[in-house]
């Protein structure tokens, strides 16, 4: 258990660093947020590929497949747009209600049970977005931006639930790392920056600690009980603080603070539920 712990944490530290390796980009070298995500794609699809059998092509015959890649290609396109011009501790904490809306859409569409405490959980953590957002008080566009990959990101939470039975985790990888290459392929090569060796060498961390991060997530899925190692997801709040302070020196203000706080305590509290 202790081992899962440790992968957890730095499965959930990898996510947000290929993101920082992606605003580096994108603010430091003026590369386009598509490029980023794209480019994304395509190394994760590379350095998956040797793993992943034969038998996981056959799923791209699947529209609903294809659906579910584009949800994901949208929220990290949005994504990498928000972390363009705003801090990364903001960013992730906005991108939170991405579970959220999972919640809301698993009771609708998949007629997950639904339970008071649980719902009101939801609420609080809801609560604790819109105190990082806080609309109407001079939110930025990049708030925007993480609140609409929130979004996207909640409806591909809900159909990975949906369609997980198509194929195993590998598999279900392979598929939407290709998919949302293909989609974003015209804007990934509309936007093709200048290639040098800073840019090449973000370019590749962004990707690789993606990949990493949300393999070692598999692992210790695989090695650990869900229910004992689900709450670490939350970590990724706690890394993307730190990253936040260490690479662009930036530290959030007092009521992002708070709203933080308020998200990871209502994760945490969910998580302990059965």
């Amino acid at each position: 258990m202790h081992r899962a712990v440790l992968i957890m944490c730095l499965a959930m530290s990898l996510i947000p660093a290929g993101d920082s390796a992606g605003k580096l980009m994108t603010g430091t070298y003026s590369v386009a947020p598509l490029f980023v995500a794209w480019s994304r794609f395509v190394l994760g699809a590379v350095l998956i590929l040797p793993f992943v059998p034969r038998s996981a092509w056959q799923l791209l015959r699947n529209w609903r497949i294809w659906l579910r890649a584009a949800m994901l290609a949208a929220g990290i396109s949005c994504i990498q747009t928000a972390l363009q011009t705003t801090d990364v501790a903001t960013v992730f904490g906005t991108f939170f209600v991405g579970p959220l809306i999972s919640y809301v859409l698993a009771v609708l569409f998949l007629r997950e049970p639904v339970t008071h405490l649980r719902t009101a959980l939801v609420v609080l953590g809801f609560i604790g977005v819109l105190v990082v957002v806080r609309p109407g008080m001079g939110a930025t566009t990049g708030v925007l931006w993480a609140l609409m990959a929130g979004t996207f990101y909640g409806i591909f939470l809900t159909m990975s639930r949906w369609l997980g039975p198509l194929g195993t985790p590998l598999e279900m990888t392979l598929t939407q790392l290709v998919v949302a290459a293909v989609l974003l392929l015209p804007f990934g090569v509309v936007n093709f920056p200048a290639m040098s060796a800073p840019v090449a060498a973000l370019t590749v961390a962004s990707a690789l600690c993606s990949m990493l991060g949300n393999l070692l997530l598999l692992y210790a899925y695989k090695v650990a009980p869900a229910t004992r190692i689900a709450p670490m997801v939350y970590f990724q709040l706690v890394a993307a603080v730190g990253l936040g302070w260490l690479v662009f020196g930036a530290l959030p203000d007092l009521w992002t603070w708070i709203g933080l706080a308020v998200i990871l305590s209502a994760g945490l509290a969910s998580t302990r539920l059965r």
